[in-house]
């Protein structure tokens, strides 16, 4: 059971974070200030001005819900390029694949991590949980964390558009390219900004009331494209039949005014293993392992091209 009560304060005051950049890393000075331009999709960066990481195994002894076992929570079911054939326990897929990097870090062999399923919403309801730390693509928002506690970001999510093949659009590979296509988002979200603002089209992006609605127009073709994050559009092309036949066309890098959602591991609020697991992820980040697990699951494996924005 839970016995230990570790302030947040001793990493907040050890640890700064640049959100949306690639792996950086440091224990004797902060690193040169990052890329706005950097490749999209890239780990969410850290570093540590001075001294060295706590040991996350020393943290989280004692921490975790059973003793010697760390639980794991996911979506049911859960999709690639997150966990590979819904099954966890393979290490396959990004989210899987950070979990069990995390779990090392903290002491825990594979069998000892142990998975379990929760809803997207549900996860997110203040109250006791049945899990020690869950992934679903949380980002990290000021209103989740009034219930609930994160980590450090180990993804930041970017933009992507989705547009039906052998179409101007699905061709489109700069912002010259997107600029007369009829764009189509969905409300309520940050894309509408980041299309506005960066792609700049000649036409009004249509705004729709949810992404049901810009999927149905895409396919009856009121629309060229659609903008969603890029975890939504892989989520999208993978599982709406009217997408079956569509393409992620691309990837867009973050910029300035659209720098990309922060993903955090979830925790029931004011968990004092939040802070074992932001020791465990500046490690990975320090290692490299961290963006590797990024390359490979997130880049490699969705094979979304950059857009340029020049």
């Amino acid at each position: 059971m839970r016995t230990r009560t570790i302030s947040m304060a001793t990493i907040a005051a050890t640890v700064l974070m640049t959100v949306g950049a690639s792996a950086a890393f440091a224990t004797t000075e902060p690193p040169e200030p990052t890329d706005s331009t950097a490749p999209a999709g890239t780990a969410a960066g850290s570093s540590v001005p001075e001294g060295t990481i706590p040991d996350p195994a020393e943290c989280a002894a004692g921490l975790t819900l059973e003793d010697g076992v760390l639980t794991v929570a996911t979506g049911e079911p859960a999709f690639p390029p997150y966990v590979i054939d819904d099954d966890p326990t393979n290490g396959e897929g990004f989210e899987a694949a950070v979990a069990y990097a995390v779990a090392a870090q903290m002491g825990f062999e594979p069998d000892a991590v142990e998975w379990v399923r929760t809803p997207f919403e549900a996860a997110i309801a203040p109250g006791p949980a049945d899990f020690d730390f869950n992934l679903q693509q949380y980002g990290i928002t000021p209103e989740r964390e009034e219930v609930m506690s994160f980590s450090l970001p180990y993804y930041t999510s970017t933009h992507a558009m989705i547009a039906l093949p052998d179409t101007a659009a699905a061709e489109a590979a700069s912002i010259p390219a997107l600029q007369d296509l009829r764009i189509g988002v969905a409300s309520g979200t940050t894309t509408l900004q980041f299309v506005e603002d960066v792609i700049q089209p000649s036409n009004a992006p249509q705004v729709f009331n949810d992404n049901a609605s810009v999927v149905q127009a895409l396919s009856t073709q009121q629309i060229d494209a659609i903008i969603v994050d890029l975890p939504t559009a892989l989520f999208l092309s993978a599982t709406e039949e009217q997408l079956a036949e569509a393409v992620v066309v691309g990837q867009f890098p973050p910029v300035d005014s659209a720098e990309g959602e922060p993903w955090g591991l979830l925790f029931e609020k004011d968990n004092p293993l939040v802070e074992c697991v932001d020791y465990a992820l500046l490690n990975l980040r320090e290692s490299g392992e961290l963006e590797a697990i990024t390359t490979e699951w997130m880049e490699d494996s969705t094979a979304v091209p950059l857009i340029d924005l020049e």
